[in-house]
């Protein structure tokens, strides 16, 4: 008998298969067994107490089938999911459905898929941490009553398809938000002050900081007027060089990766999604080809913890030494902690398994994706065991007697991490002077500037800012931007997230009428609750009626108390029956133009010419004689009269196309003596006798002047498995035979 192991993905099985041998069994469950069921709402509440219904997909029946099968066979199961909450979720779903006990079943965890990792948890098995799951079941339950009650209703009141959730509506106010602050930006015009000194050979920028014992920032000089008579007054000046300052400065190493900084260096550095960036470190920490066989070559990529591993920090400092010297090697190893709010997930850092897995050695196995993403992490890791680099800057101060003026330098002293990761600053070097020496002006002018509204939010930007709020976790930020887009909330377009007009409807309803779903504050509250049931802090069906009970309340209330919001688009057009601005709405059956007094007014505007692809010409209504024009339903395009809803004759855009039958020369009916005629039907070709309906011949090959032998009907000429053959046009008949000559 085999020791059973259970893990997530089949990739992640071989690996480990690969490193156990025969003894033990490996087999991936491939993610979620149960879940709540798609369809219905999938929790009955009794007495403030949630009983989530799960039901095992319908596409995991075998494998569940398959696990029970070797689990009852097996000398010992082990859970190996994945270390996180979800994981241990998984784990207890998978004892569940074959039978076993989730508080007895031995669990293993591990942070990397390596021989070691694996046969050390091996050694140290626990079990299933139901503190984990119940935190797990409470935010997948939240989840469930919010897109479940609450997206019906704003469907009915703004749109069909439309959705909220807990995590995706805090996210889109924080975008709508944004895109608010940009069209309500009016700029203000300032002007800066552009001087240059000679000095030795080079020339010296300068900024001015102090006019007429007045220190002046930004947006101090607020007209032209006021820019024109400091450059006159600069111009007739005369300088000395007052001070100069010199002083080293150290710049820190960056912390290892953890989920938010991985997605957000991946999205600056290689333009990366972050769902793109999850799918490529998902394969490299299941288990890519190496120089050592199979193995995962980076540890758990969805944490938000910076620890690192004593025995990684030193195998990373003996590397750092072996290849750039000792001098690179800080004293102390360098140790890093996260001020992501309720940082617990995982036990480490994102970093490289193997140290001797150097990106030179990686281009040999990885290529894409995987290369460049590896690249990066072990980059970054190698980086934040470094030494700081160090940096000589340097500060002139020039003084007339109606100005102070600043120019800057700086030199790269020691280069430390700067080694690995690079060094885009160019050192900006000054000329050796003397303090009290005079400085000859040699350019000044003025310059007009503008403030500039706030930037739209990139993913890596969107996904900091959601780390800093405390609204998701790690596994969360990748699903929550690719559900906003899948939902036409958001667009991305250069690599900037737009808000559509849907979006704005969606959060001014939410704002008004349920605050707390997009408030940050108290869905990072959220989040620290679940981390306390996590915890064993708090009780996860307490938390659930909580926040169940007021929530459907509102809902409830919100079903004759919001008015409809139909999303509607001013055209700037009157309606011509009641005088009232016609809107564009969109319906289940596409875009169309009406007036803002529905229901009251029903007018529907004719389009003409709203695309080049309607200029065509689909010709004219066969019952009342106007237009007929394209339209899209629920299967499809088609034609519609424009005189709709008066007229409502349609048909296909594309009717099929039936010629005229065309006569076969030469051959006869077998039954009746008549023409045989070819046809289109609407599955293609096919022959039949020219008297039907009276002679009901019909073949689905092209019968010709030869009879079989056999039953004495006509012989099709076509073709079976390539060879050219004969058959009997009787489907009674199963007469074949070689069409050779």
């Amino acid at each position: 008998m085999k020791d059973l192991i259970i893990v997530e993905s089949p990739t992640k099985a071989k690996t480990i298969k690969n490193f156990l041998g025969n003894q033990y069994e490996v087999i991936a469950s491939k993610g979620h067994i149960r879940d709540l069921p798609k369809q219905t709402f999938g929790i009955k509440i009794d007495n403030q107490n949630f009983v989530p219904e799960y039901k095992i997909d319908a596409s995991h029946e075998q494998i569940v089938k398959e696990l029970k099968k070797l689990a009852k066979g097996a000398k010992q199961v082990y859970i190996a999911t994945d270390e996180d909450r979800e994981g241990e979720a998984i784990g207890f779903h998978i004892a569940t459905a074959i039978d076993k006990d989730p508080h007895k079943l031995p669990r293993i965890v591990f942070h990397e898929i390596t021989q070691k990792a694996i046969e050390d948890s091996l050694k140290h098995p626990r079990f299933i941490d139901m503190d984990k799951v119940n935190a797990q079941q409470a935010r997948r339950l939240l989840d469930r009553i919010v897109g479940y009650r609450l997206s019906p209703l704003i469907a009915s009141k703004i749109q069909r398809g439309l959705s909220a959730g807990r995590v995706q509506s805090s996210a889109l106010k924080i975008i709508v938000d944004r895109e608010k602050e940009i069209l309500d930006f009016k700029p203000v015009v300032y002007y800066q002050i552009k001087s240059s000194f000679n000095a030795e050979s080079s020339v010296i920028e300068a900024e001015l900081v102090e006019f007429k014992g007045k220190k002046l920032d930004k947006l101090s000089i607020k007209t032209e007027k006021e820019a024109k008579e400091i450059v006159q007054s600069l111009k007739n000046a005369k300088f000395i060089l007052e001070k100069i300052e010199n002083k080293r400065r150290k710049t820190a190493t960056p912390p290892p990766f953890m989920t938010s900084t991985l997605q957000q260096s991946a999205s600056s550095l290689l333009g990366f999604s972050a769902s793109r960036t999850m799918q490529s470190a998902q394969r490299l920490y299941e288990g890519v080809m190496t120089h050592k066989g199979s193995m995962g070559v980076i540890t758990y990529m969805r944490t938000d913890s910076l620890n690192i591993a004593k025995i990684a920090q030193d195998e990373a400092r003996k590397l750092i030494a072996k290849t750039y010297g000792k001098e690179y090697v800080p004293s102390k190893p360098k140790v890093y902690t996260t001020k992501a709010k309720g940082a617990q997930e995982a036990h480490e850092a994102i970093r490289p398994t193997l140290m001797d897995f150097t990106p030179q050695v990686a281009a040999q196995y990885l290529k894409g994706d995987e290369l460049k993403l590896y690249t990066l992490i072990y980059k970054r890791f190698f980086a934040s065991q470094m030494q700081d680099a160090e940096f000589e800057l340097q500060n002139l101060w020039i003084q007339s007697d109606v100005a102070l003026l600043k120019a800057g330098g700086r030199k790269l002293v020691f280069d430390g991490f700067y080694r690995v990761l690079g060094n885009e600053d160019k050192d900006k070097l000054l000329p050796p002077l003397q303090v009290q020496s005079t400085m000859e002006l040699k350019k000044c002018s003025e310059e007009k500037c503008e403030t500039e509204p706030p930037a739209r939010f990139s993913e890596a930007s969107l996904i900091k800012t959601l780390e800093s709020l405390g609204i998701g976790r790690p596994s969360t930020y990748a699903p929550t931007i690719s559900l906003l887009t899948s939902r036409d909330y958001i667009t991305i377009e250069k690599k900037q997230i737009k808000p559509q007009e849907v979006a704005f409807k969606v959060i001014e309803l939410l704002e008004e009428h349920f605050n707390e779903i997009v408030d940050s504050k108290f869905t990072a509250n959220l989040e620290e609750k679940l981390d306390e049931v996590a915890e064993s802090k708090q009780d996860w069906q307490k938390l659930l009626w909580e926040f169940y009970e007021p929530f459907i309340q509102k809902i409830s209330e919100g079903k004759s108390s919001i008015q409809s919001q139909k999303l509607a688009i001013p055209t700037g057009e009157l309606c011509p029956l009641c005088g009232k601005e016609l809107v564009r709405r969109s319906s289940r059956y596409g875009e169309f133009v009406g007036c803002s007094g529905y229901p009251k007014c029903k007018y529907i505007k004719k389009e003409e010419n709203p695309s080049n692809e309607e200029l065509e010409d689909f010709g004219v209504c066969e019952k009342c004689g106007q237009a007929m024009v394209k339209k899209r339903g629920r299967n499809g395009e088609f034609l519609a009269c424009s005189g709709y809803p008066k007229c409502k004759n349609a048909k296909p855009l594309k009717p099929t196309q039936k010629s005229a039958p065309q006569k076969l020369e030469n051959v006869q009916c077998p039954k009746c003596g008549g023409d045989i005629l070819e046809r289109n039907g609407r599955y293609g070709k096919f022959y039949s006798c020219g008297n039907h309906p009276k002679c009901d011949f019909i073949a689905k090959f092209p019968p010709i002047n030869q009879k079989c032998p056999k039953c004495g009907s006509l012989l099709m000429r076509r073709t079976f498995r390539n060879k050219p053959i004969l058959e009997c046009s009787n489907p009674e008949c199963k007469e074949r035979m070689d069409d050779t000559p």
